[in-house]
Order: C-alpha cells, then structure tokens, then sequence
C-alpha cells in the first residue's frame, strides 16, 4: 500500500482507493467527441499504481497509444459519508498535481463495446503524484492553474474554474454513495490539450502553489 506525505503537517496516510472524475471539464468532453455528463463520471483506480514525481512510466507492451491527463489531486484527511458542499473542503488534508495516465486504444474499444475502462486506466505507472501541500496553504481549489508541458512543448494549459464540477460539488457527489475514507485520493479530471506520448518522452505538470511533478516514458 502507498504512502503519502504532509511534509508541513508531519503526517502520513496509507492511499486506500483513488476516485476519478471523468470528462469534468467541457472543452475536453468536447475534443473526445463524448457528450456533456449529466452527472459526474466515476472511476477507480488501484493504489498500486501510484508513483511519484520522478519515477518513470512504464509504457504497456498491450497498448499502442498512451495519453496523459493532467489534473488536481486531492487527499481525504477524515472518513466522511454524505458529506455536504458546505463542510466538503473540512474533509481535504491536501493537494498535488497529477497524471491520469490513460490507454486511449484500450479506452475507446471498452466504450464501443459498451464495457468498463479498468485497463485503460488501473495499469502499474499510470498514476503519477507530486508531493502534496497542506489544504490550509490553498484558498480556493476551484481557482488553480493547471498547466503540462511534454518535451518542453506546452500542451495543457487551463484553469479549475472550468470545471464543469466543483471540488466541493464532486466531494459531495462521491460521498453520497460510498464513504470516502482516511487517505483517499480523488483525481477532479482533466482539462483540454490531452494526448499520446511515446517512449523516452519527458513529462512536466504544475499547478502553482500546489506541486510540480517529472517523468519520463519508458519501456
């Protein structure tokens, strides 16, 4: 099981699940041809796919086409059920950068097949944090900068503003049906710009104030 660590707080949490928000911003619905979720769109993750800025990715001998999704992380600090809009930030320990790492190849076969995307998504390396900064140190989560840079080529750039669902909106949807838990991870989506990267590229993501992560692809 991983470990995260609140370097201010001096504490560590054991990551239980990672919970995903899909399509949470309009323009990268858009670019996927998918059509505006009416409600979030949940997915799980396995910890066991978690590494960390500066780790490498290992690129799966079972797909062909590997796109990164850039997005704001944000770590459970007390075990909530039914949690409301109003007492949702009281439940976030704090905040990271993250990549989403996705198999679109897998993905796009599983959605016209009308199956889950697991494999697309849960695969050793796919999950890539920075360190993460204290919740108090952060104003406003639904006001970040989110920006990827792959070969130094800007290829993300956007803001949380944008977000079809809030931080406290996307808490509180999660919460109403399973209880989010003491070390929770809960990936908020990704912005436009997604795409495919190869073997022996070298990965950049930032939100400032929050955290900066670097990886690479490898075989």
């Amino acid at each position: 099981m991983r470990k995260i660590k609140l370097q201010e707080k001096n504490r560590e949490y054991y990551v239980c699940k990672i919970a995903c928000v899909g399509k949470n911003y309009l323009e990268h619905a858009k670019e996927l041809g998918d059509a505006v979720p009416e409600k979030p769109v949940i997915f799980i993750k396995p910890s066991s796919s978690i590494i960390f800025s500066g780790e490498k990715i290992i690129y799966p001998e079972f797909s062909n086409s590997l796109h990164y999704e850039t997005e704001l992380v944000l770590l459970i600090g007390k075990t909530g059920k039914k949690i409301s809009k109003q007492s949702a930030l009281n439940y976030i320990a704090g905040y990271a950068v993250g990549l989403d790492m996705t198999l679109r190849d897998l993905q796009s076969e599983a959605k016209r097949l009308g199956h889950p995307w697991t494999i697309s998504k849960c695969f050793d390396t796919s999950t890539v944090l920075s360190e993460f900064v204290s919740a108090e140190k952060i104003d406003n989560p639904n006001s970040l900068e989110i920006k990827l840079w792959v070969n130094n080529q800007l290829k993300q750039d956007d803001n949380t503003s944008n977000m079809i669902y809030s931080v406290e909106e996307i808490i509180e949807y999660l919460s109403f049906y399973f209880t989010l838990e003491e070390g929770d991870l809960v990936f908020t989506g990704t912005p436009k710009g997604v795409g495919e990267v190869k073997v022996g590229d070298k990965l950049v993501a930032e939100i400032p104030k929050v955290g900066r992560l670097e990886t690479e692809v490898i075989k």
